[in-house]
């Protein structure tokens, strides 16, 4: 079993687990196996859902899109063993922080909320698959599965 230590699983991970044809579906799923069947705890937020979503249920995304329904199911199943991070009001500071620091334009500015919702709750690792997106920031363990 491989080592994992507590962190957040970006939407690009969960995607790959879901895909049985991505060259890193097993990376991914080895990653929730461990959390599945340990007391290790990995996270997600709304927003890594509903990326997660928005990926698998698009054919301009995903070669074999998933029906609403299954994408439900899925993310239903996810939820039995991942833990979603709260999002509180205050997050918003800590967001507009990040802006100031990392002027960001365009899509990147979700990365940049994530990293809010993570700082706010205590959280310094995340698993992902687009490592570039977020080694600019220096108190974040950024690992690939």
């Amino acid at each position: 079993m491989i080592s994992v230590e507590p962190g957040i699983v970006d939407a690009n991970v969960l995607v790959c687990a879901m895909d049985a044809d991505a060259p890193q579906h097993a990376a991914s799923r080895a990653l929730l196996d461990v959390a599945r069947g340990s007391s290790t705890t990995l996270y997600v937020t709304s927003q890594i859902l509903c990326e997660f979503y928005s990926i698998v249920t698009n054919a301009r995304r995903v070669p074999k899109p998933r029906s609403p329904e299954d994408a439900l199911r899925a993310i239903s199943g996810l939820l039995a063993f991942l833990h979603v991070l709260p999002t509180p009001a205050s997050i918003v500071e800590g967001w507009l922080d990040l802006l100031r620091r990392h002027p960001v334009t365009g899509a990147d500015v979700f990365d940049l909320q994530l990293v809010a919702t993570m700082q706010s709750n205590g959280i310094q690792q995340i698993y992902t698959f687009n490592t570039d997106d977020f080694e600019v920031f220096a108190e974040l363990a950024v690992l690939t599965p």
